[in-house]
């Protein structure tokens, strides 16, 4: 291990002022844990962007390395999970928000936040992945697990060009689903999603435009919701019965107005998605699953971005602006500048 190491460090000055900057570490200067490994990447997603700025209200204490996801080799371990060599994975519980996260070339974790790296993934595959793809994987597993199939009809996924829609609509579309991606960006990523495997693409607008009286139209088998807010009332109205709507996120807002009618006369599910404390047994099988026949190869050839330390502020900003398109993975290998 090296004598002194990058990290990006999230500092709160005596003013209140929270700055963000690259830092030689050294291993002393990591918080508790039964497992140290060597980071090779790690990911970039919109928790991360707010635990940089001074309102971003996911930090919990301070000084903090960000990075909620990360992936990389155990180079010393007391815990009887794992040992010196294995190749491990990272995603929800604490790093990044109270514990020292994955910007960084060591890290220093709880065995029980670990996950083996599935054989039919790369470290740089799983953190294309992360936590945004792990989210979308709950959301298809939701959907499959309440009997939602192919053949029932289309699945809308909004929010369709960001981290957890592109990794659903690959997924999907793997799947066999006829996938409906909703987007804000359509007429610049249309092809995009395309690519990724989506059979119609419309704007968020028309996702969004409310339907006249309690119960519209059944137009979906199913929707992934990664934005929420107050058009998640409409699609609720616009189910089929029996169908089930994924919702994980709240870019769009967390508030929403609705009635009992579509549970009542349709049967329909409301399935809230947590991929921070999900369960040990499923967060393992689904990880199998994603390295394996719900691999999104689509999404990890067409929309991932490798960056470098000197291009995460431009990067963690792009993102709380809303102009992250795809997954951002992060080489912690490369040289700090």
């Amino acid at each position: 291990m090296e004598n002194t190491f990058p990290a990006y460090v999230v500092r709160k000055e005596q003013d209140g002022e929270v700055k963000a900057a690259i830092e030689q570490l050294r291993k002393e200067d990591l918080p508790n844990g039964d497992v140290t490994l060597q980071v090779q990447y790690s990911s970039v997603n919109y928790k991360d962007g707010l635990a940089t700025i001074e309102k971003g209200g996911v930090v919990r204490e301070y000084p903090i390395v960000p990075g909620i996801d990360l992936a990389g080799t155990v180079e010393e371990s007391v815990s009887g999970r794992f040992a010196p060599g294995d190749r491990v994975i990272s995603t929800g519980y604490e790093p990044g928000v109270s514990h020292f996260g994955g910007y960084s070339r060591y890290a220093r974790l709880r065995s029980e936040w670990l996950v083996p790296l599935p054989p039919g993934l790369s470290e740089k595959e799983a953190m294309a992945i992360g936590t945004a793809g792990f989210t979308a994987a709950l959301s298809v597993d939701a959907l499959v697990q309440a009997g939602v199939t192919p053949e029932m009809g289309k699945i809308l996924v909004t929010g369709a060009t960001g981290g957890v829609g592109s990794m659903a609509v690959a997924i999907l579309a793997k799947l066999g689903y006829e996938v409906t991606a909703s987007t804000g960006k359509k007429d610049k990523q249309e092809q995009l999603l395309r690519d990724l495997g989506a059979s119609h693409i419309i704007s968020r607008e028309e996702a969004d435009m409310p339907a006249k009286g309690a119960l519209g139209k059944q137009l979906w088998a199913g929707v992934v919701d990664p934005v929420g807010g107050s058009a998640l009332a409409e699609r609720l109205k616009q189910i089929q019965y029996g169908g089930v709507v994924a919702v994980s996120g709240l870019t769009g807002g967390t508030a929403f107005e609705s009635t009992v009618l579509p549970f009542i006369l349709r049967g329909i599910q409301l399935r809230g998605i947590d991929s921070v404390y999900c369960p040990m047994e499923r967060r393992e099988r689904l990880w199998k699953l994603l390295g394996g026949e719900w691999k999104p190869d689509r999404a990890l050839e067409l929309g991932i971005q490798e960056i470098t330390w000197d291009q995460l502020p431009q990067t963690l900003g792009a993102i709380l602006q809303g102009e992250a398109v795809g997954r951002t993975v992060v080489n912690t290998m490369e040289a700090s500048i």
